[in-house]
């Protein structure tokens, strides 16, 4: 698999309309791009415009761990004509980057799907990670990292997230080993984020609460049942559900 920071040119016909909105696809940075890689090959296959930024790098940035985040995402967004509206798309701790993301965005946010993704609060900033999470984190590190995040978990767990052991060695490979200071962090929530369409993909737990608080705040909820990884698993089916989404988000 290749890493996709690129650009698709041609449009998308979606129920009889055709979609103008471009995808930016964000992965969190506990992994890496290629975790995208399958579904922005389809979408680039049926000639929907999309980018996915590499944040790879914020591994070895100075804090706060958030704006080279935001940096990385507004360079590749620049790579999207000028007057085309973009839907971002945050896979599991992406998701707390959004709002500063849509603060950022030099091309207009039409709407917002979270993908077993971390929500960030309506307003006020957010944590990276709770504190039973930052307990189980403080015994990992070794010399000032964390491991890669598949070496947090039990193998029991971890392999059945991929659908080979070639796209598991792939992914594996690229995953950085962030500081524990990027989870120990707060991201600041601007007002105004979620003026927009926003829905959640849910796979399967542990985000099952986050998908109903999700549907408390008004927004559209979809399953597609599978683990943290199911774009990796089926590309094809979580492609379609998060076109379908965001078919009306102009």
């Amino acid at each position: 698999m290749s890493v996709p920071t690129r650009v698709a040119t041609a449009g998308f016909v979606v129920q009889g309309g055709r979609m103008d909105v471009a995808f930016v696809l964000v992965h969190s940075p506990s992994v890496g791009p290629l975790t995208w890689a399958p579904v922005a090959q389809r979408m680039e296959a049926s000639g929907v415009r999309v980018v996915v930024p590499s944040l790879v790098g914020v591994a070895d940035a100075s804090p706060p761990f958030w704006r080279p985040v935001v940096r990385a995402v507004r360079e590749a967004i620049e790579q999207i004509p000028q007057g085309q509206p973009i839907v971002l798309v945050a896979h599991s701790n992406a998701g707390l980057f959004v709002p500063v993301i849509v603060d950022v965005s030099p091309r207009r946010v039409a709407g917002c799907l979270f993908v077993d993704a971390a929500l960030p609060s309506p307003a006020g900033p957010t944590p990276v990670a709770p504190a039973e999470l930052l307990d189980f984190l403080r015994p990992k590190v070794a010399e000032g990292r964390l491991p890669q995040w598949t070496q947090w978990w039990d193998e029991s767990d971890v392999a059945p997230m991929f659908p080979d052991a070639e796209t598991r060695s792939a992914v594996s490979a690229e995953q950085p080993r962030l500081p524990l200071s990027y989870y120990e962090e707060v991201v600041p929530t601007p007002t105004g984020w979620n003026d927009r369409p926003c829905g959640y993909l849910l796979f399967g737990p542990p985000y099952e609460p986050l998908a109903k608080e999700a549907t408390e705040r008004g927004w559209a909820v979809e399953h597609v049942p599978g683990r943290h990884l199911h774009q990796l698993v089926d590309p094809e089916v979580v492609t379609a559900r998060i076109v379908a989404m965001a078919a009306g988000w102009q």
